[in-house]
Protein backbone atom coordinates (compact mmCIF):
# COMPACT_ATOMS: atom_id res chain seq x y z
CA UNK A 1 0.00 0.00 0.00
CA UNK A 2 1.11 3.54 -0.49
CA UNK A 3 1.22 6.00 2.11
CA UNK A 4 -2.07 7.92 1.27
CA UNK A 5 -3.81 4.58 1.14
CA UNK A 6 -4.25 4.08 -2.65
CA UNK A 7 -3.21 1.16 -4.07
CA UNK A 8 -2.21 2.17 -7.06
CA UNK A 9 1.37 -0.30 -8.24
CA UNK A 10 4.13 1.28 -10.54
CA UNK A 11 4.35 -0.78 -13.85
CA UNK A 12 8.01 -2.06 -14.75
CA UNK A 13 8.70 -0.48 -18.58
CA UNK A 14 9.92 -3.25 -21.45
CA UNK A 15 12.69 -3.28 -23.57
CA UNK A 16 10.92 -1.83 -26.23
CA UNK A 17 9.38 1.18 -24.79
CA UNK A 18 12.97 2.07 -23.30
CA UNK A 19 13.74 1.74 -26.90
CA UNK A 20 11.40 3.77 -28.66
CA UNK A 21 11.87 7.09 -26.01
CA UNK A 22 16.04 6.37 -26.57
CA UNK A 23 14.92 6.88 -30.30
CA UNK A 24 12.64 10.25 -29.48
CA UNK A 25 15.84 11.18 -27.24
CA UNK A 26 17.92 10.39 -30.64
CA UNK A 27 15.64 12.62 -32.85
CA UNK A 28 15.49 15.24 -30.68
CA UNK A 29 19.23 15.25 -30.39
CA UNK A 30 20.08 15.26 -33.91
CA UNK A 31 17.17 18.40 -34.19
CA UNK A 32 18.91 20.37 -31.94
CA UNK A 33 16.52 20.28 -28.67
CA UNK A 34 19.35 18.32 -26.88
CA UNK A 35 22.70 19.35 -26.79
CA UNK A 36 25.28 15.86 -26.67
CA UNK A 37 25.86 16.11 -22.76
CA UNK A 38 22.00 16.31 -22.07
CA UNK A 39 21.31 13.80 -24.44
CA UNK A 40 23.73 11.72 -23.45
CA UNK A 41 22.08 11.86 -19.92
CA UNK A 42 18.68 10.74 -20.47
CA UNK A 43 19.85 8.29 -22.97
CA UNK A 44 21.56 6.47 -19.73
CA UNK A 45 18.13 7.59 -17.57
CA UNK A 46 16.22 6.02 -20.55
CA UNK A 47 18.03 2.40 -20.59
CA UNK A 48 18.32 2.84 -16.58
CA UNK A 49 14.73 3.24 -15.90
CA UNK A 50 12.80 -0.24 -14.70
CA UNK A 51 9.60 1.86 -14.28
CA UNK A 52 7.62 3.15 -16.84
CA UNK A 53 6.68 6.61 -14.34
CA UNK A 54 10.52 7.23 -14.93
CA UNK A 55 10.53 7.24 -18.50
CA UNK A 56 8.12 10.00 -18.98
CA UNK A 57 9.65 13.27 -17.37
CA UNK A 58 12.57 12.31 -20.17
CA UNK A 59 10.68 13.16 -23.13
CA UNK A 60 8.35 15.63 -21.11
CA UNK A 61 9.56 18.96 -22.21
CA UNK A 62 9.90 18.00 -25.71
CA UNK A 63 6.97 19.55 -28.57
CA UNK A 64 4.60 16.84 -28.31
CA UNK A 65 6.56 14.53 -25.86
CA UNK A 66 9.10 14.40 -28.78
CA UNK A 67 6.78 12.48 -31.18
CA UNK A 68 7.13 15.10 -33.73
CA UNK A 69 11.11 14.88 -33.96
CA UNK A 70 10.62 11.42 -34.64
CA UNK A 71 8.53 11.45 -37.23
CA UNK A 72 11.14 13.72 -39.40
CA UNK A 73 13.42 10.96 -38.85
CA UNK A 74 15.05 9.84 -42.26
CA UNK A 75 13.71 6.07 -41.44
CA UNK A 76 9.98 7.24 -40.62
CA UNK A 77 9.61 9.29 -43.58
CA UNK A 78 11.16 6.62 -45.60
CA UNK A 79 8.23 3.99 -44.29
CA UNK A 80 6.01 6.85 -45.18
CA UNK A 81 7.00 6.69 -48.69
CA UNK A 82 6.71 2.65 -48.67
CA UNK A 83 3.27 2.81 -47.14
CA UNK A 84 2.09 5.15 -49.81
CA UNK A 85 3.70 3.41 -52.42
CA UNK A 86 1.71 0.20 -51.29
CA UNK A 87 -1.17 2.04 -50.68
CA UNK A 88 -0.71 3.72 -54.85
CA UNK A 89 -0.19 0.02 -56.21
CA UNK A 90 -3.52 -1.14 -54.02
CA UNK A 91 -5.43 1.10 -56.21
CA UNK A 92 -4.05 0.95 -59.34
CA UNK A 93 -4.95 -3.03 -58.94
CA UNK A 94 -8.14 -2.54 -58.04
CA UNK A 95 -8.66 0.08 -60.71
CA UNK A 96 -7.63 -2.24 -62.98
CA UNK A 97 -9.93 -5.01 -61.66
CA UNK A 98 -12.91 -2.63 -61.49
CA UNK A 99 -12.63 -1.65 -64.65
CA UNK A 100 -11.79 -5.13 -66.19
CA UNK A 101 -15.52 -5.76 -64.58
CA UNK A 102 -16.92 -3.25 -66.18
CA UNK A 103 -16.00 -4.08 -69.58
CA UNK A 104 -17.21 -7.84 -68.98
CA UNK A 105 -20.74 -6.48 -67.45
CA UNK A 106 -20.93 -4.30 -70.95
CA UNK A 107 -23.12 -1.16 -68.54
CA UNK A 108 -22.86 2.06 -69.97
CA UNK A 109 -22.04 4.44 -66.78
CA UNK A 110 -18.79 3.84 -65.45
CA UNK A 111 -19.85 3.00 -62.45
CA UNK A 112 -16.00 1.70 -60.62
CA UNK A 113 -15.47 5.44 -61.38
CA UNK A 114 -17.63 5.75 -57.82
CA UNK A 115 -14.98 3.52 -55.97
CA UNK A 116 -12.51 4.77 -57.21
CA UNK A 117 -13.14 8.13 -56.34
CA UNK A 118 -13.23 7.16 -52.54
CA UNK A 119 -9.89 5.34 -52.87
CA UNK A 120 -8.18 8.13 -54.63
CA UNK A 121 -9.43 10.78 -51.82
CA UNK A 122 -8.03 8.22 -49.17
CA UNK A 123 -4.72 7.91 -50.70
CA UNK A 124 -4.71 11.90 -50.50
CA UNK A 125 -5.60 11.52 -47.30
CA UNK A 126 -2.93 9.06 -46.75
CA UNK A 127 -0.15 11.45 -48.49
CA UNK A 128 -1.64 14.41 -45.94
CA UNK A 129 -1.74 12.88 -42.84
CA UNK A 130 0.44 9.73 -43.43
CA UNK A 131 3.61 10.89 -41.12
CA UNK A 132 2.88 9.58 -37.23
CA UNK A 133 0.64 11.20 -35.28
CA UNK A 134 -0.38 9.93 -32.43
CA UNK A 135 -4.27 10.76 -33.42
CA UNK A 136 -3.56 8.96 -36.70
CA UNK A 137 -2.89 5.91 -35.01
CA UNK A 138 -4.06 2.63 -33.75
CA UNK A 139 -2.39 1.97 -30.86
CA UNK A 140 0.79 0.68 -32.05
CA UNK A 141 2.61 3.18 -29.78
CA UNK A 142 2.94 2.75 -26.01
CA UNK A 143 1.92 5.62 -24.15
CA UNK A 144 3.27 6.19 -20.53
Amino acid sequence: MQPNGSTRTRVRSSDVEREQIAEILRAAMAEGRLDLTEGEERLAAAYAATFRDELQPLTADLPDGGRQALARTPGARAATRRSLRRHASFILIAAGVLTGLWMLSGADFFWPMIPLIFLVVGLFKHARYGRWHPEHSFGHWVRH
